[in-house]
């Protein structure tokens, strides 16, 4: 027993050796995450102060020049705001709103590059939903799913340089979920799906075609609308302008209606041709960091008595 004691030891303590990251290369991709994630939240919770005082500043100075009380909320400060605003001038309309989608700041100097994937153990109709869908994304991957965990996943799209990651859900064989993950610290966007159409299923659908879609948003106006365009306009690259695809995102009571057509001039006339595939998205949760992060801050979320408030709109 003295001579298998040593050795079941060392056994041991080579498999935990293995199980540990202990590669200096890793340990610095590790630092360096983590380095850019904190200066990615230090630097959008200075822009959102920034944003909190411009927002009061301009409320101040239009009670003084109409002449109006001072709000209630501001009396406290308004000494302070006025002399702030003496010194550095008003604020004017391009920097009373900072841009606090700074996230996409470097998009359009690159096209996209989108990892598209499903939930374990897809069904024939959602693998052929994920095929349709990768046609519908330029510069898109498609990914099996199998075993990877989705920390794995969020590890690939950053290693490979993806902009986006984009995962397809279903219920029972029938497509219900569409999450957008922007890559590498968020936005991600939970959208549940609605009233889907295959290609295969509309008829007299198109050939696809692989040109630059030219975008339709319509009637997003709200400041969650703007935020949802944002985040899914940035999944298509810019078109030429010769192209003859359309991509449409029409709002409609917070249900965001998708269609795909393609179009054709013959003299005076265009004809509009469906491409397909067709569906509704309803988005119920936006959150800062990316798919993988569970303990991060909710920008936005559906809750249950929004539901019944029929006059009230998110988007």
């Amino acid at each position: 027993h003295s001579d298998e004691a040593p050795a079941a030891g060392a056994a041991r303590l080579a498999a935990t050796e293995q199980d540990l990251p202990t590669h200096p290369a890793f340990a610095t991709m590790l630092r360096k995450q983590a380095r850019m994630r904190r200066e990615y939240m230090q630097k959008r919770a200075a822009d959102a102060k920034e944003a909190s005082t411009a927002d009061r500043k301009r409320k101040l100075r239009t009670a003084v020049d109409e002449g109006r009380t001072v709000p209630t909320e501001l009396r406290g400060e308004a000494d302070a705001l006025l002399a702030e605003m003496e010194l550095n001038g008003a604020p004017g309309p391009s920097s009373s709103t900072p841009d606090l989608d700074s996230e996409y700041a470097s998009a359009g100097v690159a096209d996209p590059r989108i990892l598209l994937t499903t939930s374990h153990d897809p069904s024939s109709r959602l693998v052929q939903f994920l095929k349709e869908m990768k046609l519908v994304f330029p510069n898109t991957s498609r990914m099996n799913r199998g075993g990877h965990t989705v920390k794995q996943i969020v590890e690939t799209c950053r290693a490979d340089g993806f902009t986006d990651l984009v995962v397809l859900q279903e219920h029972r064989g029938v497509p219900d979920g569409l999450v957008v993950s922007h890559m590498p610290h968020g936005p991600t966007a939970y959208f549940g799906l609605a009233n889907v159409t295959m290609r295969h299923d509309i008829e007299g659908a198109t050939n696809m075609s692989e040109a630059y879609p030219h975008l339709v948003i319509d009637n997003l106006t709200s400041k969650v609308g703007a935020r949802v365009a944002t985040i899914l306009k940035h999944l298509f690259p810019v078109p030429k302008p010769d192209s003859k695809r359309v991509v449409s995102l029409v709002n409609r009571a917070d249900l965001l209606s998708f269609r795909h057509h393609v179009y054709a001039r013959e003299k005076a006339d265009v004809h509009l041709y469906e491409v397909g595939p067709r569906f509704d998205l309803r988005l119920y949760q936006i959150k800062l960091g990316t798919i993988d992060q569970e303990e991060v801050e909710n920008e936005w979320v559906l809750r249950p008595y929004m539901n019944t408030a029929s006059k009230r709109r998110a988007l």
